[in-house]
């Protein structure tokens, strides 16, 4: 058989109930051109039936047996599929638009050096309709954006709805799938890795729909591992840096810097309890302890280190927590003492023992909204 140009792989595990809605949005597509993998995970649900249901000779069931796990699914599914493009979205989710497929299509034949496309998403509970997902929303054009620019954006957080993207075969062949070591965040870490050498589309219109339910992967592992999510958060631009100055790209890898003393002040003083924690994944001994055992210079990771404790200042400021962002703006001072914007909180602070540069800031804050 002719190879077709996209190959959708469809993830699915105890999802059977679900899996109508998502492959339909698909054999509904104005493209027709295309193949659809339903990557069974020995399911125990009616999955294989549901799978049989399908009328269409686009549409293939794929059994394991036994489970693999989500991770080793999707490359599974992955490595199987013949076509140009592949659009990995999971049997819970499905597409809102008949054309998504079709305008994606027209920009990246028409931007070869595209590696992936994407766009805003909608969320779903209990079957209805929730509204757009804010943080999928990154502009209100549609627009091919350079590579390394997306990727200084990304870093900081995956706005990238994973329901959503569609991504040129030849990059899962030049970079690989989904890292087995990383479960909850290597969709994440694939938009970054993909943006280091290749540009990305998107899409403004919302034509994907996320559900969230109990069933979701994202949520389960978020809730039951999220100790092993806050390690991932902070390896992923450790590993990116290290990939970016191999292919010599010095400022992306000052940009992983940043990107990793934020997420090691957001795991410092991060509240997590609506995740089951009572405390933040790190304390500020094991921030220290990690930054150690990093493959960085000493240089590297004073900049790292004074980052992370101004963060930290700022969100205990926020808190209302003085003291303990008087500490950590001093230990930033203690990594970079030339750091005159640190040194200028950190005075204004020790001056502000009443609060009212921070009551005064929030009302400004609160009157700009009121003009909007």
């Amino acid at each position: 058989m002719q190879a077709p140009t996209v190959t959708f792989v469809v993830p699915c595990y105890k999802l059977a109930h679900l899996l109508p809605d998502c492959v339909n949005s698909i054999l509904s597509q104005t493209y027709r051109d295309l193949e659809v993998l339903i990557m069974d995970d020995c399911s125990p649900d009616d999955t294989a039936e549901v799978a049989r249901s399908f009328q269409d000779e686009r549409v293939r069931h794929v059994r394991n047996d036994p489970n693999l796990g989500h991770l080793r699914n999707y490359n599974k599914g992955i490595g199987m599929a013949r076509g140009k493009y592949v659009w990995l979205i999971s049997a819970d989710d499905y597409l809102r638009r008949p054309y998504v497929l079709e305008r994606y299509l027209e920009v990246l034949e028409a931007n070869p050096g595209v590696g992936y496309a994407f766009c805003a998403g909608v969320g779903v509970r209990d079957g209805a309709e929730t509204g757009t997902l804010d943080y999928s929303v990154c502009g209100e054009a549609d627009r091919v954006i350079p590579g390394h620019n997306w990727l200084k954006t990304i870093l900081r957080e995956n706005v990238v709805l994973a329901a959503s993207g569609l991504v040129r075969r030849e990059c899962y062949l030049r970079h690989g799938a989904f890292p087995l070591d990383m479960p909850w965040a290597g969709d994440w870490f694939l938009w970054c890795l993909l943006a280091l050498d290749g540009d990305v589309a998107y899409f403004a219109e919302p034509m994907v729909c996320y559900r969230e339910h109990a069933l979701s992967m994202t949520m389960h592992l978020t809730r039951t591992q999220a100790e092993t999510c806050s390690a991932e958060e902070i390896a992923i631009p450790w590993d990116i840096k290290r990939r970016a100055e191999r292919a010599g790209f010095p400022d992306v890898a000052r940009e992983c810097l940043l990107a990793v003393a934020e997420y090691y002040a957001f795991n410092v003083v991060c509240d997590r309890t609506h995740f089951g924690l009572s405390e933040p994944c790190l304390t500020v001994a094991s921030f220290e302890a990690s930054l150690a055992k990093q493959d960085a210079t000493e240089a590297e990771r004073r900049v790292v280190r004074a980052h992370a404790y101004a963060a930290m200042g700022d969100r205990r400021y926020w808190r209302g927590e003085r003291a303990l962002a008087l500490e950590a703006y001093q230990a930033g001072l203690r990594a970079a003492p030339w750091a005159w914007a640190l040194r200028l909180k950190w005075a204004l602070l020790a001056l502000d023992r009443g609060g009212l540069v921070r009551s005064t800031i929030r009302g400004v804050r609160r009157a700009l909204r009121g003009t909007r």
